[in-house]
């Protein structure tokens, strides 16, 4: 059974840089893609990167050239850096894994989930 867990969310001001983790549990994580979902209060769960196993990146448009993600495969964690954050940033991020190899943004295409970690980012 795969399982995953996120952290390093919290509060900021605008402007700051946070880093997220998300340690995943079990086999095959090496091939997996991994993606980064964020939900805030009110709205439906969006699309924020995506990194496949062999390193290729796929942004959301918000997120280009502030957010990069990034993968260990030898520790099993996938990141997310997050630059020159902005209020509109705020909300819950998910880290996601999807049993092939090509890059998604669609929810439904991801298999596992991991329950979340609040970004805050104060103006």
């Amino acid at each position: 059974q795969v399982q995953l867990g996120e952290s390093g969310g919290g509060l900021v001001q605008a402007g700051d840089s946070l880093r997220l983790s998300c340690a995943i549990s079990g086999r095959g994580f090496s091939t997996y893609t991994m993606g980064w979902f964020r939900q805030a209060p009110g709205k439906e769960r969006e699309f924020v990167a995506s990194i496949n196993w062999y390193g290729v990146t796929y942004y959301a448009g918000t997120v280009q050239g502030r957010f990069t993600i990034s993968r260990d495969n030898a520790k099993n964690t996938v990141y997310l850096q997050m630059n020159s954050l902005k209020p509109d940033d705020t909300a819950v991020y998910y880290c996601a894994a999807r049993k092939y190899s090509s890059n998604s943004a669609l929810v439904g295409q991801y298999d596992y989930w991991g329950q979340g970690t609040q970004v805050t980012v104060s103006s």
